[in-house]
């Protein structure tokens, strides 16, 4: 080891961990990642990726099942779960190694070990003690540290992951076989996807939300087509539901859920817990610091400062959205910010969020609903795919596009899609948020035909009676 001072010390190699070393070595500071488990974080290895890898299979059992729509037929077709879950994998470990060089490329040193703040050195660098697993720990000092150490799967008390009846996200990516019956706890991002997917490959699957509506945090019109297309998928679906404590027995485990007024107890072969996260806080040397921590996830300003000078925070552990693109995003300006550069703090409004189930969904800004509670007088604006012409030759008619915008400036507040491939058609909507476009610029913009894209015109000019093809 001959380095151990740097400008900039980056703990965490997740997305936005290597990414903020990367962007210090683009600027010249000398800069290392300390990293104890695999470099591409969650995103690359147990999140992003490889469910991504896992639901394209999904999406491909689902065509091979509906050949007849588009005039083909086959006979016994058939799947093997492993080669599924091993190719997911594979890709996951070649992202993973693409970090790995990357970082090498740009001559960034990976420190593996877990790192902890350890107070200062008497010329005021920060310390970090790098303990690696089986080696003796050592220490590495820094002008500014960087904390990128993510997060991890909360668990219900009774319903911690146990690798067999109950499953994180974790031991869903990695299953020996495909359950019969599966119950996933949390209509979110991660549990509406695997509920599609272990849906799509064959098994019976239950879904249940707390909160009256799934997908929560979308608006309210496209959870309610989420709601509907999943049901004719075959997903039973259980809203405002509580749930009682497990009992297993056997190969086997039993939920109480009441939702509906009624309660019931279901028996399934595997229950999916994903009910959030919380923020890889312990064992990094908080304590004793003026770093301030809100329900386990590290405080900072818009800058990526916490109240400990020259140490910031990014990524999941400074909280919500928990969404790699926004660590990625929050590594650059915080590291460009520390260079002495004028960046521009990070709106959460301008951040797109996509979940890559079957319908996709995708979104950025205001709901209908939270704009109007912001004192916002809006124009809205909608299109469904069952009236574009790409939609209707792909066979993929499900879907709807909606645009929220403010009535006064012509602003655009937010969209709403759900539909095929709306996660890739998003960004035409967050560039005109980030821009700040209005209307006037989105009804001029030409779009190209034949495309589904096309329906995110539809949508602008629908907004202001404007729509020409519904």
């Amino acid at each position: 080891m001959s380095q151990t001072s740097f400008d900039i010390l980056v703990l965490g190699g997740g997305p936005g961990g290597y990414v903020a070393a990367l962007r210090a070595a683009q600027l010249g500071l000398s800069v290392a990642v300390v990293e104890a488990r695999h470099l591409g974080g969650i995103c690359l290895n147990w999140g992003c990726i490889p469910t991504k890898a896992l639901l394209r299979a999904s999406e491909i059992n689902h065509l091979l099942h509906d050949l007849d729509g588009y005039g083909f037929k086959a006979e016994g077709v058939s799947f093997d779960f492993k080669k599924i879950i091993a190719r997911s994998r594979a890709v996951s470990k070649q992202l993973s190694a693409g970090v790995a060089h990357l970082l090498k490329k740009a001559k960034v040193p990976v420190f593996e070990g877990f790192g902890k703040l350890d107070g200062t050195t008497s010329d005021g660098k920060r310390k970090v003690l790098i303990s690696p697993d089986g080696k003796a720990p050592f220490t590495l000092t820094a002008r500014h540290v960087i904390l990128a150490t993510g997060a991890r799967a909360r668990t219900l008390p009774g319903l911690e992951p146990d690798g067999k009846l109950v499953w994180s996200y974790r031991e869903a990516l990695v299953p020996e076989e495909l359950p019969k019956r599966l119950l996933v706890i949390g209509s979110g991002a991660i549990g509406t996807e695997f509920a599609s997917f272990y849906r799509n490959m064959g098994s019976e699957v239950t879904l249940v939300e707390a909160a009256p509506r799934i997908l929560p945090v979308e608006d309210e019109e496209i959870s309610a087509i989420a709601h509907k297309e999943f049901e004719k998928q075959g997903i039973r679906i259980l809203t405002g539901a509580n749930i009682g404590a497990p009992k297993k027995s056997g190969s086997t485990v039993t939920l109480r859920v009441e939702a509906g007024g009624k309660a019931e107890d279901i028996t399934v072969d595997t229950v999916i817990s994903a009910v959030g996260i919380v923020g890889n806080v312990e064992n990094i040397g908080l304590e004793g610091t003026k770093i301030q921590v809100d329900r386990t996830h590290v405080v900072t300003d818009e800058f990526c400062r916490t109240g400990e000078a020259g140490v910031y925070a990014i990524g999941d552990l400074a909280g919500a959205p928990w969404l790699a693109h926004k660590a990625s995003h929050e590594a650059v300006l915080c590291v460009e910010a520390i260079a002495g550069k004028h960046v521009h703090p990070l709106d959460s409004t301008k951040i797109p969020g996509c979940t890559y189930c079957r319908p996709q969904i995708a979104s950025v800004g205001y709901t209908e609903a939270k704009a109007k509670e912001a004192g916002y007088s809006v124009k809205i604006g909608k299109f469904p795919l069952l009236a574009n012409g790409k939609a209707l030759a792909m066979g993929e008619t499900t879907g709807l596009i909606k645009t929220v915008f403010d009535s006064k400036t012509g602003e655009l507040l937010g969209a709403h899609m759900i539909g095929a491939e709306v996660t890739e058609m998003i960004q035409g909507y967050v560039i005109a948020r980030t821009g700040e476009l209005t209307e006037a610029e989105l009804i001029e913009t030409v779009f190209p035909h034949p495309t589904i894209s096309e329906s995110m015109h539809e949508a602008v000019l629908a907004a202001y009676g404007g729509a020409l093809h519904f």
